[in-house]
């Protein structure tokens, strides 16, 4: 899966907060995330974060379409 920094995830489950969108901070073999409502930091093994993706968000792909 090509996920890269500044990407907004969108994920199949919610944080606490309810918001289930999240920006990418780092990626690696390690994923740093952060709550894009209540802005707390998560890392994240790879295969886990990955597991619970349900849409890639990119500002690329929006600008171009």
């Amino acid at each position: 899966m090509d996920v890269r920094p500044g990407d907004i995830l969108l994920m199949k489950k919610a944080h606490p907060c309810g918001s289930k969108t999240f920006l990418v901070l780092r990626s690696g073999m390690d994923f740093k995330i952060r709550c894009t409502s209540c802005g707390h930091e998560i890392m994240l093994p790879r295969l886990r974060c990955e597991k619970n993706i349900k849409k890639i968000l990119r500002e690329d792909e929006e600008k171009e379409g």
